[in-house]
């Protein structure tokens, strides 16, 4: 009797465990798929947490009206869980397309799978409580639910996401949940009520999650087939960000989490842009760093100047810089950059890596993506150009992409006075890139040797850039933005600016 106890205590906390490692993936799937769809991680991140635990507590106030067959009760539950938190991501990428209230069904979601595991824990508690002494049964119960949300959250960056990508890992633990069910309904047989009702529910509910998993990269091809309305030629989820590659008759088109990132019909008008200004007016060029542009095209352009003996690039995403370095159609379209003798990868946090950097550059080239969220509005903040000053030569030249001073003119502006703060010399000016349209760049000196019109060197077979920086530094009036904070790392009112304007436009 006492090893039935036994089996029958450990069963269920190994339940808890269960429960809270499931619980806390599809949490963490929800905020990730939210912020690939909808953008600005944090927020996303936020009140999808918020609701969830609020949806947790619901569940636990509603669990004291169970009082019959609460072992049945607590496995029709973790099939349930099971069953909406492992389909959760395959109907939200179906629909994200296809329906104007796509908010409302992420947040449907969510709520229903808090509330089922908010009743889960309180019902276990119940079902032990005549079992085991309350000390013990808080204890333990806690102890296991704490360790299941540790495994989880360790877990989800490292491996599920990039072994299995958002879809498969919530009907991946969808299948576990489901799988704990079928466990108690053979184990617990005689505790159960209809057991055999109960087992057929629970090996239907697996088989159809198996399924779904065996086909969900079809899936997900369909889904981002209907997102993009292109032909996707190459997908890759890393631990930071969701890649996709499409093609349409001439035209190669990446995304980064559902963001467009460049166009091969136009990307030559943005990055020469971005590059030849600086490259053109530093005193020197010799050794040169590039922040962001993990796909190359900036050093590219770098590369065209032969007085350029060394390029640095950081970039945080390794599946980035890995894919421009081996794919065939995009190391053609970097002319193999990456590959290049004089170029070394970096694949670190640039703001951590900048702060202990004691090498000394004659240009950096700032190529981020828009700052969208507060982990990216950091390395647009008065600090890290105050950390970028001290790696920089006398008279080094600095170019930052600013996001685009007509759809965005307050966020364009706040970058620059921001930069205006660290600098002894700062400009504006902006290129027209139809796939973006007018997009901007703010570019600095550091020191009086040399001004933005003084072009010291050219290289020659530019598509786009003339050189002729006066051309490029006017700006009418709706592209203008006065009353702008600056951008500190305890402030990040840009990231604030910039969900404001941009999502005027969604």
């Amino acid at each position: 009797m006492g090893k039935k106890f036994l089996r029958f205590e450990f069963l269920l906390l190994f339940a808890v465990f269960i429960i809270a490692t499931c619980g806390l993936i599809y949490e963490l799937v929800a905020g990730t798929l939210a912020s690939y769809l909808l953008g600005d991680s944090v927020k996303q991140f936020s009140f999808i947490i918020g609701v969830y635990l609020f949806s947790m507590g619901i569940g636990s106030f509603f669990s004291k009206f169970f009082h019959k067959n609460l072992l049945n009760t607590f496995v029709e539950i973790e099939i349930l869980v099971g069953l909406i938190g492992g389909l959760s991501s395959v109907v939200l990428f179906l629909l994200f397309e296809s329906v104007a209230s796509f908010q409302f069904i992420l947040y449907l979601f969510v709520f229903v799978t808090g509330f089922l595991v908010g009743l889960e824990i309180p019902l276990l508690m119940n079902i032990l409580k005549d079992r085991v002494e309350f000390k013990d049964l808080v204890s333990n119960v806690f102890t296991f639910d704490y360790i299941g949300a540790l495994l989880a959250s360790i877990l989800f960056p490292l491996v599920l996401v990039p072994k299995l990508g958002i879809m498969g890992t919530s009907l991946f633990f969808g299948m576990i949940n489901v799988s704990i069910a079928i466990v108690l309904c053979f184990l617990l047989k005689n505790e159960l009520k209809k057991p055999y009702f109960l087992r057929v529910k629970a090996i239907f509910s697996f088989l159809l999650l198996l399924t779904v998993f065996v086909f969900s990269d079809s899936i997900l091809a369909y889904s981002e087939g209907k997102l993009y309305g292109e032909n996707i030629i190459y997908t890759n989820t890393t631990p930071y960000q969701r890649i996709v590659l499409t093609h349409n008759k001439s035209d190669y088109r990446l995304y980064l989490n559902n963001n467009l990132q460049f166009s091969s019909a136009d990307e030559y008008r943005y990055h020469e842009a971005l590059v030849h200004p600086a490259m053109s007016i530093a005193k020197n060029v010799k050794n040169v760093l590039v922040l962001g542009g993990g796909d190359g095209l900036a050093v590219r352009e770098i590369l065209k100047y032969k007085d350029v003996q060394k390029v640095t690039l950081v970039d945080l995403d390794e599946g980035m810089t890995k894919l421009f370095k081996t794919n065939k159609v995009l190391s053609n379209f970097n002319q193999n950059s990456l590959n290049n003798s004089k170029v070394t990868v970096i694949n670190t946090d640039a703001y951590i890596w900048a702060k202990s950097c004691t090498e000394k550059f004659d240009v950096v080239i700032i190529d981020f993506p828009d700052p969208s969220n507060y982990s990216l509005g950091k390395l647009y903040s008065l600090n890290f150009y105050q950390t970028i000053k001290t790696i920089l030569q006398p008279d080094a030249a600095v170019v930052i992409q600013t996001t685009s001073p007509y759809f965005a003119p307050k966020s364009f502006w706040c970058i620059n006075k921001t930069v205006m703060q660290v600098f002894p010399q700062v400009d504006a000016y902006h290129a027209y890139v139809p796939s973006f349209g007018e997009w901007g760049y703010t570019i600095a000196i550091n020191g009086f040797g040399t001004t933005f019109n003084d072009v010291k060197r050219q290289v020659p077979g530019l598509k786009f850039y003339n050189y002729q920086f006066d051309r490029f530094n006017y700006f009418t009036n709706d592209m203008i933005s006065n009353q702008i904070e600056i951008n500190r790392l305890d402030n990040q009112i840009l990231v604030r600016y910039f969900d404001e304007e941009w999502g005027k436009l969604q």
